[in-house]
């Protein structure tokens, strides 16, 4: 992996990438990824990782924020990203076939059966190269010495698939650096050179970028690559074949494989996992204790951001793990509940307010956003939007977003706790709870529903089942069935999707 990311560093450099210059990535988890993203790095360029599923829209306008002149694309998207290309700042594409890494009896399958099939067989256009032409060209000595400091900025991380507006996080080389090590020394029990981590969470996304990939480099993991997570079958295939030791995952993963017929029948061998850190969302306690019992391997609960690439909190990994917490701070990082009133003053064990951090992996700010920057960071504290709490032992609770606090009738509700209620009835799949407009109340509770395969329910048996455990003003007015949640890549439902869907529907 070293002299292909060297290769790939001196291929870069000869398309005239230079120290600071925007390199995009635009694909899904596979070998090239890797090779693309330290052969970047190792000439100083900035890696923008880009989710492979954007339309072109999307395309263009984060291209044209972050500067990126050139582009690594699969082959089945290279139509899509040309089609934008003369819109954007993007000069050179290099563009890879899946099947470059495939073994050669899978390689010769996949040409026969899927490549046209699937888009993946493309003539190139002027001015662009494949990816394997580059590699052969260049030996790791062609590789220019670059000073690439501590300081300089390694990623743009654009967040936002929940919130609405898409930011470029600016992650310096010393936060990835930190947070990689962070993340090491939290798991003790790690053997370099021996794990082997599913490498399910995308790549693109800060999550699988630190806690996957940057993680797994430094213990010199093996990494299996799924380049798409909502293949359950792939990913326990993969699981059972490769015997994965580590699994970074969010709590819809698990719970999927939780409920996989297979599974339940026992036809997967998944002992050989340890650990998986979940993240990106609430981790039920139902989800949590059938994963493990199904595994024998234990799941803990971490916190992470965009804007902290990755993690900030982790339950201990050989101490006491809480069901419900996001755990302790990591090493080096403070963090403290500040008042949602005044957004200063520091609030004591059990109170409610938002989550501020201080660490080596916080963020330098928004690219091209220094109003959002400066709300974001003050006085060296991070404000993550999220409200928090903190018990007497120092672990830590998310309450919910910030943002997304429901108020019918003046009363304050959080979406997540209706939504761990609904989730613990025995039907429930998963749930999404939302505020939506109400003549009578301004905004009032409604929640979306996906049951378990062959079981039924009404709306009104999940409101008694509510009114046992949440006062009346928290209890859904609403209760919308559906077949399947919207979510972002990683697993967080969108209930910002949710609300808009219904706002369509109540319009009509």
């Amino acid at each position: 992996m070293s002299e292909l990311t060297d290769r790939f560093a001196a291929a870069l450099a000869s398309l005239g990438v230079k120290k600071g210059d925007r390199v995009g990535l635009f694909l899904p988890n596979t070998p090239q990824f890797v090779i693309a993203y330290y052969g970047a790095l190792k000439i100083g360029a900035i890696v923008v990782a880009t989710n492979p599923l954007y339309t072109p829209r999307e395309i263009e306008h984060q291209m044209n924020d972050a500067g990126v002149e050139v582009m690594v694309v699969m082959s089945n998207f290279y139509k899509t990203v040309k089609s934008v290309q003369s819109k954007t700042s993007v000069r050179t594409l290099i563009v890879t076939n899946i099947k470059e890494t495939l073994p050669p009896l899978t390689a010769f399958l996949f040409t026969l059966l899927k490549e046209k099939k699937g888009g993946f067989r493309v003539k190139l256009e002027e001015g662009d190269y494949w990816m394997p032409d580059l590699l052969a060209k260049f030996k790791p000595e062609d590789k220019p010495e670059v000073e690439v400091g501590p300081d300089d900025i390694a990623v743009f991380q654009y967040s936002g698939g929940t919130t609405g507006t898409s930011k470029g996080a600016i992650a310096l080389h010393r936060n990835l650096v930190a947070n990689t090590l962070q993340i090491r020394y939290w798991m003790p029990n790690a053997e370099d050179g021996k794990e082997v981590v599913l490498m399910a969470i995308p790549l693109y996304h800060v999550y699988g970028m630190v806690a996957g990939m940057n993680f797994g480099m430094a213990t010199g993991a093996s990494l299996v690559m799924v380049p798409n997570a909502r293949d359950i079958k792939d990913d326990l295939d993969n699981l059972q074949k490769y015997r994965c030791t580590i699994f970074p995952g969010v709590p819809t993963l698990y719970n999927a494989i939780n409920n996989w017929p297979d599974v339940l029948a026992g036809k997967y061998d998944l002992s050989s996992i340890k650990a998986c850190i979940s993240g990106s969302a609430p981790l039920m306690r139902e989800t949590k204790e059938k994963f493990e019992a199904l595994t024998g391997g234990k799941v803990f609960e971490g916190y992470g951001l965009s804007e902290a690439p990755t993690a900030t909190h982790c339950n201990p990994l050989l101490g006491e793990n809480r069901t419900g917490s996001i755990g302790l701070p990591l090493p080096d990082v403070d963090a403290r509940i500040v008042s949602l009133d005044d957004e200063v003053t520091v609030l004591p064990p059990g109170e409610v307010g938002e989550l501020a951090i201080k660490g080596p992996q916080v963020f330098k700010g928004y690219h091209n956003m220094p109003t959002e920057t400066k709300n974001a960071l003050r006085d060296g504290w991070l404000y993550t939007g999220d409200i928090a709490r903190m018990d007497e032992d120092g672990y830590f609770y998310i309450v919910d977003r910030k943002k997304e606090v429901i108020k019918p009738g003046g009363f304050q509700v959080w979406p997540r706790e209706v939504e761990e209620v609904i989730s613990s009835h025995p039907k429930v799949l998963e749930v999404g709870v939302a505020g939506v407009p109400d003549p009578k109340r301004g905004e009032t509770v409604k929640a979306w529903v996906v049951l378990k395969p062959g079981e039924t329910a009404t709306a009104e048996e999940l409101r008694a089942f509510c009114k046992e455990q949440l006062a009346a003003y928290k209890v859904p007015t609403e209760i919308e069935f559906r077949d399947e949640l919207p979510k972002t890549t990683v697993g967080k439902i969108l209930r910002r999707e949710l609300v808009r869907q219904h706002k369509e529907k109540t319009a009509a």
